[in-house]
């Protein structure tokens, strides 16, 4: 039986985490990277052995694109916005992209989803997702500052 994770949908993301989720991934940075690196709440820790853990309270929109939010895609959804996110603010090299992409569609697989489904889910994020891991694309949040 695959890992689990505990999460509630929200209004301005679909869900939000509610356990911290921890996962041995085979990429391993030269340093520790929490995200964000300033700040005091922390939302992803990659650490040098390959241990990425997810921390309670992130908050990631679900699979994108034309599809069904179903539970075996959820678990490798987490994941992959995580990467994504690294992705993003240049915390990871881009390089990585792909072994996200591939993690994402293993994922799935051992969830439960069909090799058919996860296989078109792999194609989706390998021809349209370059954007959403590109550096500067971070729409995450708004910064304001009044008065």
């Amino acid at each position: 039986m695959a890992d689990h994770i505990k999460y509630r949908t929200l209004r301005n993301y679909k869900y939000q985490l509610l356990y911290d989720y921890t996962i041995q991934i085979d990429l391993r940075p030269a340093s520790e990277i929490i995200e964000p690196h300033q700040g005091e709440l922390r939302f992803i820790r990659l650490k040098q052995n390959g241990q990425l853990t997810i921390f309670e309270g992130y908050a990631w929109d679900g699979p994108s694109g034309p599809t069904i939010d179903t539970p075996n895609f959820m678990r490798g959804s987490l994941v992959h916005d995580a990467l994504y996110q690294l992705m993003r603010n240049s915390r990871l090299d881009q390089s990585t992209r792909k072994y996200a992409d591939d993690l994402l569609h293993d994922l799935c697989i051992e969830d439960g989803m069909s090799k058919l489904r996860a296989k078109w889910v792999h194609w989706a994020v390998r021809t349209f997702g370059g954007s959403a891991a590109a550096p500067g694309s971070n729409h995450d949040y708004e910064e304001l500052t009044a008065p």
